[in-house]
């Protein structure tokens, strides 16, 4: 417990300092480590209780910056959404999300690697194309406690410059945050663990905002853009692994590869069934799959009935090759396993 507190204080400060120097995305990065302590349900109450730290110290740091236009049309919007997020948390499986989120943050890696063009001013935007875009990041922030870097891009589209989107940010997401916590307090969702683990990340959090504002001033904006574009890739590929890992745990998902002395063997492990592709070097790709008994074709019960008498257990698989499709039979009798191609 006190090593995952210790680690989640300095990823804490690390990913903060991050966030301000990339207008966002601190809770996305700290996703992965919280769940190592917290159950998934947990998650989103212990972070929204340092993000809600987070963002008021960026309003004390950064008042001046905020743009009041974009707040008038944002928070309204997000606030019933809000709700709908925290509702949905207690019902839908996080992973899923985290995944669909992860790909969408992974999607703006052709924009970290575009070629840096004259900074020219963004067209002007619609205002109430903010309503969908708070709505939006209202109901993500409920079901996950963080929209961080999410939605960089449309703030970036409305001209805000580096200070006006750390400020801005912060006066849209403050009121999320703290009506997330009631909401989640009354879910039951805030243990003495969650408060334990939320109170680390808001202390990492001031600190962050503090080194954070003696290193804003000296980023070019196109600096300040790339860094956020590198982050959200970044938060996506870390989203991505950990939304693999646990779906796959939890449907029984399962892959190997190994060398064998004739080629390559990968194996597919999914709710029971076994998928083999194997890849020899005289016969090249071969596509193995366990099938059931009365799968097999009546010519080939006929060859295989004699073969099984006094079995302990069969097992039976379906070979597709670019030559066609054979099957092998597989016999364990006293110890003893015995191979068949029918």
């Amino acid at each position: 417990m006190l090593s995952w507190l210790l680690l989640l204080s300095g990823a804490g400060i690390a990913a903060f300092v991050i966030s301000t120097l990339s207008g966002g995305g601190a809770g996305l990065m700290l996703l992965p480590i919280l769940r190592m302590g917290l159950p998934a349900s947990h998650v989103p109450a212990a972070l929204s209780i340092g993000t809600t730290v987070s963002s008021a110290s960026r309003i004390a740091l950064f008042f001046a910056h905020i743009d009041w236009r974009i707040v008038r049309w944002f928070v309204p919007a997000a606030i019933p959404c809000v709700w709908l997020g925290a509702w949905l948390l207690t019902y839908v499986e996080p992973a899923y999300l985290e995944a669909a989120l992860g790909l969408f943050l992974v999607s703006n890696l052709p924009m970290l690697l575009r070629p840096r063009t004259s900074s020219a001013r963004p067209r002007a935007q619609p205002l109430w194309a903010l309503c969908l875009i708070g709505g939006a990041a209202g109901f993500v922030s409920g079901l996950t406690g963080a929209v961080g870097l999410l939605f960089n891009r449309f703030y970036l589209r409305y001209g805000l410059n580096k200070e006006q989107i750390v400020a801005t940010r912060a006066a849209n997401e403050i009121i999320l945050h703290l009506i997330k916590l009631v909401l989640y307090g009354l879910f039951g969702l805030l243990t003495t663990e969650v408060w334990l683990a939320g109170g680390i990340v808001a202390i990492s959090a001031l600190l962050a905002a503090w080194l954070a504002r003696q290193l804003l001033p000296r980023l070019s904006e196109s600096l300040f853009k790339r860094i956020g574009y590198a982050a959200m890739v970044m938060s996506g590929s870390f989203m991505c692994s950990n939304a693999t890992a646990q779906l796959a745990d939890r449907h029984g998902i399962a892959l190997q590869t190994f060398r064998t002395r004739h080629g390559f063997d990968s194996r597919l492990d999914w709710a029971g069934t076994r998928l083999t592709l194997e890849f020899k070097y005289r016969k090249g790709f071969e596509l193995e799959q366990e099938i059931e008994w009365d799968e097999l074709p009546y010519d080939r019960k006929l060859l295989a009935t004699p073969l099984i008498t006094g079995a302990d257990r069969v097992v039976v698989e379906a070979e597709h090759s670019l030559r066609g499709r054979s099957y092998e039979l597989y016999v364990y009798r006293n110890g003893r396993l015995d191979k068949h191609r029918l």
